[in-house]
Order: structure tokens, then C-alpha cells, then sequence
């Protein structure tokens, strides 16, 4: 299977030597604008995506002028494009709406390389940082950095309708922020966590991305497919929503556990943009050369897993709403089958209980023992764990001590206990309840209110 995988990896780059950003096109309809975008893949396929923003009308902020919108989709046509490209990993990209300076280069270049790990890892493919891709921009220069005017403590919250960004949301709103919730492709549980924490639909920032089909077709067709940095892609969308909504603060809801490496011991990381690698990066990037004033960062990177599952514990308004199973996502539904399932049931028993963590999954996951080697790879026993925006395994192995602690023996905690040959334990878990990770870009005030909720 490897030597299939590089081999199809080989050809397809030389059927495909060129990978070309040809243009884009902005269409205005009252406060909101959409982007179409167009990519061409050798001489005979062209991808057009498209993304619109539609904003709410109460929190309409800057009306954005024609050069400062072509920038923000400029910048949004450079993540989108590399969904397209991973197609056939053609060897050149040619970038022709701008100039790409050396620097661009180098930072988009690492963008993509990281955000590809998982894609290059799953397909067997033999790629470096140095060879996966030439890029080029042949355009014209950039627009200098705009200034645009905020509004005073109003946040950008992008909401997937996960306990994360539920947790956020509350937080933020508690602490008399003015909080803006942003949805890219609005379903249904990520509606009814923003109901739940008291908005309205009419103050929600939308975001409408589509995908060309033809894309989906050459999946079909035996064209490369896997795992692209879809945070990335959210981090700059969410740059002009920001702006039209005058929020001064964009606040994601990635934690300190999306920091450990999905294959232990490598670099490869189904999260990496959800890393504060990338949130560094991003952040560099954003005040280089776009906006100096926008402040892009993680309200959750000072907690773990554990420490966000404790708290939303206590929002029980979200219990019987929130999803984040990618299997059930279009059902709107938990799986009961998937590593996020299991992570999410095993992250939330401690503080709920095994019989209301079961309710809540429709699904008597911790006594599934189809799920152990689900489990195996969630607690380290194999060099890589799920390709899932899971935890790390110091927390999930806290939680199955600290679940059995609390004198509740499942299938899965009790086969862990005896595997591990240990005694149900509170010591891990509450060191990680109580630790507060020192890396990240909270202000101030944002930083105060996570101590406060500790």
C-alpha cells in the first residue's frame, strides 16, 4: 500500500506539474458580499468555491471598501486553495492575483506543510517542506495594512457547536463582553447552542462556504483526498467578520491539550491549527500584513480538556444540544461508534456521571467493549491516536481513574484499571483541574476571567 500510494502520489504530480490561484470575484448584495473563487489544476480542470458573509444587521459595523475586501478574500483564496491542490500535490503553485515575497513564501509554505501532516501521513506519502511545493506569486503588490474602527470589548466568537465553544460563549458573555457569535455553514446544533447561551439567529454572523463538486468527484475517482487545516481556513474568514461587526477581539475556543501530536513523538498533528504554533504564526502574519489591531487568539488555551469539560458540566441548558461527532454531524446526532463520542464521554463522567453521560449519547458507550481499541489508542498503548480533536492521554487516563474513584466501574474504566494494574486514583486529575497553562495571548481581562472560573 505504500509503494501504491507514493507511486499514485508520483504520477499524479507529473499528469499535474501546475496548480494555478487564477482569480477571484466579489459580488456585493447590501451589507453582505460572497467570494467566487477560481482554481485551475493543469490545463483541463478548473474548481470554482465560493464563500459569502452575511452579517447581522443590529451589529453592522464597517462597511468595507472595495481594495480592503479584495485583500481579506486574496488572503482567504490562499488557505482555500489547498484543499483543491492536495488533489494531485501538483509541484508548482503559481499565485497569480499577488506578489508573494520571500517571507509569504515561507509562512504560507509551513502553513500547508503542517496542516497537511495528517494528509501525508494516512496516504503514505514521502514529502518534505522543501520539496512538497513551489510556490510563486506573480501579481501585483499587496494593499498596505488598514485600520478599520472597534467597537469597545466586543468579541468574535466562532461557534461549532462543540463544549468548547459553548464554554466561550458563556464565559465571555458572563464577563459583560459584547459577544458576537460567528457560524461558517450553520447546523443545527451549533444554532442551538448559540439559542441556548441566549442570542438570537438575528445575532449571528453567517458565513456560507460551498465546495465545487467536481472536487468531491475526483475523490471518487481515486484523485488524493485526506485532511486539510479547516482552522486555518476559519482563522481567516473570520478576519473581514470581524471587521464588518467592528469586534476587535476574534476568540477561538482551542485548549492546551490541541498542542500534543496525534502520532506521538512526530510533528504530525490532526490539530495543528488549533496549535499555539499557529496561533503564533497567525498572529505574526495578521499584524505584518493585514491588520495591526485585530486581536486574533485562544480564550481556552490556559485550560486542558478536563478543565473545559468541568465547566460545561455546570451549563446544563447546552447538555441535551451540543454535538461535536463528525460521523453524526449531518444527522445532527452522536454516533456512539467514533473516537470524539468516546473522548467526549470519558472527558464529561466525572462530573456527571456515567448514567447521565449515557443519556446524553442515546448510546451506553463506557460499557461498549467494541470501543477498547478505540480506547487503547486514546490512552497511548499505540503510536498514534485517533485522527480527532481529542485530549491528550494524560487526561484521558486521569478521567478513567478519576471516574472509577468515584466508585462507577463501566466495561472500558474497569478493563483500564486492569490493564494499567492500578488503583483508582484523584491525584492527576486534579493537578490538571488546578494548573494553568502559561502560554498563550489572553489580555488581561480575558485572562482574569479564566482564573476567576478556576
Amino acid at each position: 500500500m505504500e509503494i501504491e500510494h507514493q507511486s499514485q502520489y508520483i504520477a499524479l504530480r507529473q499528469k499535474y506539474p501546475e496548480f494555478t490561484f487564477e482569480d477571484y470575484k466579489v459580488e456585493y448584495e447590501a451589507d453582505a458580499f460572497s467570494v467566487t473563487y477560481f482554481f485551475r489544476l493543469g490545463d483541463t480542470l478548473t474548481f470554482c468555491p465560493s464563500v459569502k458573509f452575511i452579517p447581522p444587521k443590529a451589529k453592522y459595523h464597517n462597511k468595507l471598501a472595495e481594495a480592503q475586501i479584495s485583500s481579506f478574500a486574496f488572503h482567504i483564496g490562499m488557505i482555500e486553495l489547498i484543499s483543491y491542490w492536495k488533489a494531485a500535490c501538483s509541484p508548482k503553485v503559481i499565485v497569480k492575483p499577488y506578489h508573494l515575497t520571500p517571507d509569504m513564501i515561507k509562512w504560507w509554505k509551513k502553513l500547508y506543510f503542517n496542516g497537511l501532516g495528517e494528509f501525508f501521513y494516512l496516504n503514505r506519502i514521502d514529502a518534505t517542506i522543501g520539496n512538497f511545493m513551489e510556490l510563486e506569486g506573480t501579481g501585483g503588490v499587496l494593499s498596505g495594512i488598514d485600520e478599520f474602527d472597534f467597537v469597545q470589548k466586543r468579541v468574535l466568537v466562532p461557534v461549532g457547536g462543540g463544549k468548547d465553544s459553548v464554554v466561550t460563549l458563556e464565559l465571555l458573555k458572563a464577563g459583560d463582553f459584547d459577544v458576537v457569535p460567528f457560524i461558517v455553514n450553520p447546523r443545527e446544533a451549533s444554532l442551538n447552542c448559540v439559542l441556548k447561551a441566549g442570542f438570537s439567529e438575528q445575532d449571528l454572523f453567517r458565513v456560507q462556504r460551498t465546495i465545487d463538486p467536481q472536487l468531491l468527484q475526483l475523490n471518487h475517482e481515486g484523485f488524493l483526498n485526506g485532511h486539510t487545516p479547516f482552522s486555518a481556513l476559519l482563522a481567516f474568514v473570520s478576519l473581514p467578520s470581524a471587521v464588518m461587526c467592528g469586534a476587535g477581539h476574534i476568540a477561538l475556543s482551542n485548549e492546551s491539550s490541541a498542542n500534543e501530536s496525534t502520532v506521538l513523538g512526530s510533528d504530525i498533528n490532526h490539530q495543528y491549527s488549533k496549535t499555539i504554533d499557529f496561533e503564533n504564526d497567525f498572529r505574526f502574519y495578521l499584524n505584518r500584513y493585514i491588520n495591526k489591531t485585530l486581536n486574533y487568539f485562544s480564550f481556552l488555551r490556559p485550560l486542558n480538556e478536563l478543565q473545559i469539560a468541568q465547566r460545561f458540566s455546570r451549563l446544563t441548558q447546552h447538555h441535551e444540544v451540543f454535538r461535536s461527532c463528525n460521523v453524526g454531524s449531518k444527522s445532527d446526532s452522536w454516533c456512539g461508534h467514533c473516537p470524539k463520542c468516546l473522548f467526549t464521554a470519558i472527558m464529561l463522567a466525572p462530573f456527571i456521571g456515567v448514567e447521565k453521560v449515557h443519556h446524553l449519547f442515546s448510546s451506553d458507550l463506557l460499557n461498549d467493549n467494541s470501543l477498547l481499541p478505540i480506547l487503547e489508542d486514546l490512552t497511548g498503548h499505540t503510536p498514534v491516536k485517533p485522527f480527532e480533536c481529542v485530549g491528550t492521554v494524560d487526561e484521558v487516563s486521569a478521567a478513567l481513574l478519576k471516574i472509577a474513584g468515584n466508585g462507577e466501574w463501566p466495561a472500558l474504566v474497569l478493563s483500564y484499571i486492569n490493564k494499567e494494574q492500578i488503583a483508582p486514583s484523584e491525584t492527576d486529575f486534579l493537578r490538571l483541574l488546578n494548573e494553568v497553562n502559561p502560554v498563550h495571548n489572553l489580555h488581561p481581562e480575558f485572562l482574569n476571567l479564566i482564573s476567576r472560573s478556576i
